[in-house]
This record gives structure tokens, C-alpha cells and sequence, in this order.
């Protein structure tokens, strides 16, 4: 796979002193999905900021597509670079700030150099990818926030980029609005986009990742989903839950039911229930047994620092 963004030790630290970024190194290669996943106030905004040429980092070397990122590269190139990584904020109010949506998409476009016959072609194409030819013509201030969430990764995706950096983007989503923006991200992974987000929403990180990189101002971890997932102490350190779906099939387990590998995800809960169901008779059996009780008290201990 082509290596897209190599940072190699990496630091990033605020005008009066504080450190935001301690030494980071991470690789990331074309059409991944990886998430940078961590507490509030971890330093996940400042590093999309760093991969998006937006900060130049305090100390350490940024290469993102055979380029080193400095300030000589960055001035003689930034288009050529815009073009090909997209950056969706936390607030899409940020990035929606045109009389109507479909001012909002162009904007960008237009200051790309884009012919206008182009401009219209591309504006009509994400607004149909969308689903949201229905609200073109709205104020974004009138729009709901699943459908600016939606507005902001278009108006972003009509440039085409190769990458798209995803700051929290299932914050403040109602459930409908979550699960479609969820499968969008996976359905322009498909069609190649490397996708890279920063989050702290634990239980959207196993549809969403092939790679987790956990940070806490420093890479305190890195792995699969499932390898985060299983290291109680990593996420100790890193302040961090494991999935809601997780968890429970842990206290099933205590309750005797038979599982060799805990889902992530409500898709492996579903296979997993089907192949026990199919398995034993058309039934699942739970009871409580003689290690019942210490086991519940142990999974407690285990999970109680949230």
C-alpha cells in the first residue's frame, strides 16, 4: 500500500507552553480507515490540524504524499495539497457560512479555479450522493444537524480529495442520523477515500476502523479495534470505555453463556447470537452458577474508573 502520512516525532506546543502533541509517529497508508482515538483534550483536533497543513507542528517532520510539510512547502503548494485532503470540522456551522447550501459546496470549488460549468456538475453530484437536493436551496442555519453534518462533508467531498479527516463526527447525531453518517464514511472508503477521524465515541470506532492509534498527547497505543478493545489497562491510561455491546456480552458471559470472542459491534452480536441459537437447539442458556457472583463483582472492578 502507498504510505500517504508519515509523522515521526512529532510535537506540537501552544504559544504560552503547553504541550498538545508529545512525539507522535504514525504512518498511515492509502484507503485505511484509521481512527485517532481519545479523551476530550487529548490533542485529536491539533493533529487532524497538523495531517490537514493548517499548524505546522513545534518540532518533528510531517511527510504527507512524498512531500515534507514545512512553511516553504506548504505556501508553494497548498492547492495542489487542498485538493487532495478534505478536512470536516466538529461544527459544520464552521464550514456553512453561504446564503444557501449550494453556495456552500461551491465556495470552495470557486476558489480552487474551477471552471463554473464544472462547479455546477460537481455541486449537483454530491448534492444527489447526499440525498439532499431537497434542502440546496435552504439557509444552513435552518437546517437540522444531521442534514448540516451531511452539508459539510459535501461542500468538502466536491473537491474530490484522496483523504478526509473526520474531527468527532457522530457528536450531538440523533441515532438516525448517526447510523447514516456512519455508513456514508464506509461507503467512500469503498469507492477509495483513506478516512482518518478523531473521536472519543467508543462505540462507533468498530464500524469505523481497520486501525486505532490511541492518543492521550502522546500514541499511548496501537492496534485493531479488537486489540484496543482488549487492553483494560491501555484504556485506563487513556480514560477510554470499551463498547456498550462489549460490555454486555461480558456480564453474559458470567451468567454462563458461551462466547470466544466479544462482540464489537451490534453485527457481530447478531452473528454471534445466530451461531449459538443454531447451535444449542434453537435456545440460549443463561444460569447462575457457583463463580457467578465473583465474576460480576470482578467485571465491576474492571470497568470502575468510569
Amino acid at each position: 500500500m502507498q504510505l500517504l502520512f508519515d509523522l515521526n516525532e512529532v510535537s506540537y506546543e501552544y504559544p504560552n507552553g503547553m504541550k498538545a502533541l508529545e512525539d507522535i509517529n504514525i504512518r498511515i497508508y492509502r484507503g485505511e480507515r484509521v481512527v485517532i482515538l481519545g479523551p476530550n483534550g487529548a490533542g485529536k483536533t491539533t493533529l487532524l490540524k497538523i495531517l490537514d497543513a493548517l499548524v505546522p507542528p513545534s518540532s518533528g517532520r510531517v511527510k504527507a504524499f512524498d512531500m515534507i510539510l514545512d512553511e516553504r512547502s506548504v505556501k508553494r503548494d497548498i492547492y495542489s495539497f487542498r485538493r487532495k485532503v478534505g478536512f470536516v470540522f466538529q461544527d459544520p456551522d464552521v464550514m456553512l457560512f453561504s446564503p444557501t447550501v449550494r453556495d456552500d459546496i461551491a465556495f470552495g470549488l470557486l476558489h480552487l479555479g474551477i471552471s463554473d460549468e464544472e462547479v455546477k456538475e460537481r455541486v449537483e453530484r454530491v448534492l444527489d450522493l447526499f440525498g439532499i437536493d431537497k434542502i440546496k436551496d435552504k439557509h444552513p442555519y435552518n437546517l437540522s444537524g444531521g442534514e448540516k453534518r451531511k452539508a459539510a462533508i459535501a461542500a468538502v467531498l466536491s473537491i474530490d480529495p484522496d483523504v478526509l479527516l473526520f474531527d468527532e463526527p457522530t457528536a450531538d447525531l440523533d441515532p438516525k442520523s448517526r447510523s447514516e453518517l456512519i455508513g456514508i464514511i464506509n461507503q467512500l472508503n469503498a469507492e477509495g477515500k483513506t478516512i482518518i477521524i478523531a473521536t472519543h465515541d467508543v462505540n462507533a470506532v468498530p464500524d469505523l476502523a481497520d486501525r486505532v492509534y490511541v492518543l492521550n498527547k502522546r500514541i499511548i497505543g496501537e492496534g485493531t479495534p479488537r486489540e484496543i478493545f482488549s487492553d483494560v489497562t491501555l484504556l485506563k491510561e487513556a480514560n477510554l470505555e470499551v463498547p456498550e455491546i462489549f460490555k454486555l456480552f461480558e456480564v453474559l458471559k458470567c451468567f454462563g453463556y458461551n462466547c470466544e470472542e466479544l462482540p464489537l459491534s451490534i453485527d457481530e452480536a447478531i452473528e454471534d447470537l445466530t451461531r449459538t441459537v443454531e447451535t444449542e437447539g434453537g435456545h440460549i442458556h443463561l444460569h447462575i452458577h457457583e463463580h457467578t457472583h465473583d465474576e460480576i463483582k470482578e467485571f465491576r472492578n474492571k470497568y470502575e474508573h468510569h
